[in-house]
């Protein structure tokens, strides 16, 4: 139903962003390498979209690329997969990482996201090992831009792993890891992925 949303960004966060469009703003679900790319507060973006309807709620979902909304639809097809799963497995771990996955048929670290076991990665795996090969991944629509390693960027941190469904102790716990792996030249998505290995 919309192809896509072009507006001014209110609020942004790890999992969600508020974009304003002529006066009517619109909260719209991320995955985190989506986050990367969006700007700051008042500046304009552009997103593809999802709309998803179901009897108790109406969602939006936005996506940087077309590859990561292709590889959503095909994901939410997944019996067992729901959107906001999907969303999850797009924020920990790239389109091209994803496929590789797939093809290697890496059923453990499906199994790292949250609402994952073991009987659903192998669905995922099976149903999705011939249509991921035929979709087109490009490149990373991930920003290179490097932020300072700040409390700020290691609460958002905490906080999209929380959302994502983990509890706030591990979630800090990884956070710190990886901030100690990774020094202080990483963006926030980087940092996220990086304690999602470690949980």
């Amino acid at each position: 139903m919309y192809e896509y949303i072009s507006g001014k960004i209110i609020k942004k966060e790890p999992t969600s962003a508020i974009i304003d469009v002529h006066g009517i703003g619109y909260r719209i679900y991320i995955p985190l390498s989506t986050y990367e790319t969006l700007g700051q507060p008042g500046e304009n973006v552009k997103l593809l979209t999802h709309f998803k309807v179901r009897e108790d709620d109406q969602s939006l979902y936005g996506f940087a690329s077309e590859s990561e909304r292709d590889l959503f639809r095909l994901l939410i097809d997944v019996s067992g997969i729901g959107a906001r799963t999907a969303i999850s497995i797009l924020s920990g771990a790239s389109v091209n990482e994803f496929k590789q996955r797939i093809l290697n048929q890496d059923v453990k670290a499906l199994t790292l996201i949250p609402g994952i076991g073991k009987k659903t990665a192998q669905r995922i795996i099976v149903e999705l090992a011939e249509k991921l090969p035929k979709m087109e991944t490009g490149g990373s629509a991930s920003s290179t831009t490097t932020i300072s390693m700040k409390s700020q960027v290691l609460d958002e941190a905490v906080r999209a792993l929380v959302s994502l469904g983990y509890n706030k102790l591990s979630a800090e716990k990884s956070v710190t890891k990886a901030a100690e792996k990774l020094g202080n030249a990483a963006t926030l998505e980087q940092y996220i992925k990086a304690a999602l290995n470690m949980i």
